[in-house]
C-alpha cells in the first residue's frame, strides 16, 4: 500500500485519520442505535456459532452441503465482527475517529469477507446442482478434496482481490475533507474524499464488482436453471417438494445478499445518496448475517432435528 505521505507537496496536508459520521448526531438516537447494534451482534454470534457447533458435533451433518454452511457461518461471524464492534466503540466511547490505517484495514476485511461470501454462495449453488442433477455421481464430484479446494478458492479469491482493490483505493491522495458520511469505511464514501479525479478508480471498482458479484451470481443462476429443469422432470410431487426444500434456504440467502449488494454497487452514481447508501449497507452487512442462521435452521429439517437432539441430550444429562 502506498503511504499517503508519498503524495505530499509543499502546500498540501494529508489525512491521517477519518471521522465516521454514523447515522445521526443526536446522542439519544445514537444510544438507541448502539443498543440495537449490540443486540443484533449478540444474536448473530449466538446463531452462527450454534450452527457451527451443531455441524461439528453431529456426524450426520458431515456432508458437502453442511461443510459449505459451516464456512458460511464462519464468514458471517467475521463479517459482522469487522463492522459492529467498531460502531459500538464509536458510540459508547464518544470517539468518532478512525486512523488512516484502521480505515484501510476495516475496508480490506469487509471486501475480503464479502468477496469470499459471494463465491461461497456460488459454490453452494453448484453443490445443489450436483446433488439434484447428478445424484449417482454426487459423492464422486463433491468429494472431500474437491470441497476443500472450492472453499480454499473462495477464501483466496477474497484475500487477493480485496488486497489489490484496497491498496489501490488507499494509494490515492486524501488531503481533506476527512468526514466519511457512513457508519464504516465503505468504498464509495471513502473514494469520494480523494482529492484527485476518481473516475478511473470508480471504473475499476465497477469491474471488481462485476468480477465478484455478477460472475458468482451467473454461476448461481446457471446452476438453478439446470436444477429447476431437473426438478420439473421428477414425476412424484413429493420428490419435487423434497428437491425444492433442499434449495430454499440457499435461494433465500442468495436473494438477500446479492440483491442488496448489486443495488449498492451497480446502480448509477446519480442515484446514490448518503442516507440510502447507509440503509442498503446496513441490510447486507448487518441484517443478512443475523438472518442466515434463522433461514438455515428454521427451514432445514436436518438442522432442526440436530438441535432437538442436542437439547434433549443436555436435558437428560442434567437429570
Amino acid at each position: 500500500m502506498k503511504h499517503p505521505e508519498s503524495y505530499n507537496t509543499l502546500n498540501q496536508t494529508f489525512v491521517t485519520e477519518f471521522i465516521i459520521l454514523g447515522f445521526t448526531s443526536s446522542s439519544q438516537v445514537q444510544l438507541a442505535i448502539a443498543v440495537i447494534f449490540l443486540l443484533i451482534y449478540l444474536v448473530t454470534l449466538f446463531g452462527n456459532v450454534l450452527i457451527l457447533l451443531l455441524l461439528f458435533i453431529d456426524s450426520n451433518l458431515h456432508t458437502p452441503m453442511y461443510f459449505f454452511l459451516r464456512n458460511l457461518s464462519l464468514i458471517e461471524v467475521c463479517y459482522v465482527s469487522v463492522i459492529i464492534p467498531a460502531v459500538l466503540h464509536n458510540y459508547f466511547s464518544g470517539c468518532d475517529r478512525i486512523s488512516f490505517v484502521g480505515c484501510a484495514t476495516q475496508m480490506y476485511f469487509f471486501l475480503f469477507l464479502g468477496t469470499a461470501e459471494c463465491y461461497l454462495l456460488a459454490v453452494m449453488a453448484y453443490d445443489r446442482y450436483a446433488a439434484i442433477c447428478n445424484p449417482l455421481h454426487y459423492t464422486t464430484i463433491m468429494n472431500k478434496s474437491a470441497c476443500s479446494k472450492m472453499v480454499a478458492g473462495t477464501w483466496m479469491s477474497g484475500i487477493v482481490l480485496s488486497l489489490a482493490n484496497t491498496s489501490y483505493i488507499f494509494s490515492l491522495p486524501y488531503c481533506g475533507p476527512n468526514v466519511i458520511n457512513h457508519f464504516f469505511c465503505d468504498t464509495p464514501p471513502v473514494i469520494s474524499l480523494a482529492c484527485t479525479d476518481t473516475s478511473m478508480v470508480e471504473t475499476d471498482l465497477f469491474v471488481y464488482t462485476i468480477m465478484v458479484v455478477i460472475v458468482s451470481f451467473m454461476i448461481v443462476l446457471i446452476s438453478y436453471t439446470r436444477i429447476v429443469y431437473a426438478i420439473l422432470h421428477i414425476r412424484s410431487s413429493a420428490g419435487r417438494q423434497k428437491a425444492f426444500s433442499t434449495c430454499a434456504s440457499h435461494i433465500t440467502s442468495v436473494c438477500l445478499f446479492f440483491g442488496t449488494g448489486t443495488f449498492m454497487y451497480l446502480r448509477p452514481k446519480s442515484s446514490h445518496s448518503p442516507e440510502s447508501d447507509k440503509i442498503i449497507a446496513l441490510l447486507y452487512s448487518v441484517i443478512t448475517p443475523v438472518l442466515n442462521p434463522m433461514i438455515y435452521s428454521l427451514r432445514n429439517q436436518e438442522v432442526k432435528s440436530s438441535l432437538k437432539k442436542l437439547m434433549n441430550r443436555n436435558i437428560l444429562d442434567k437429570i
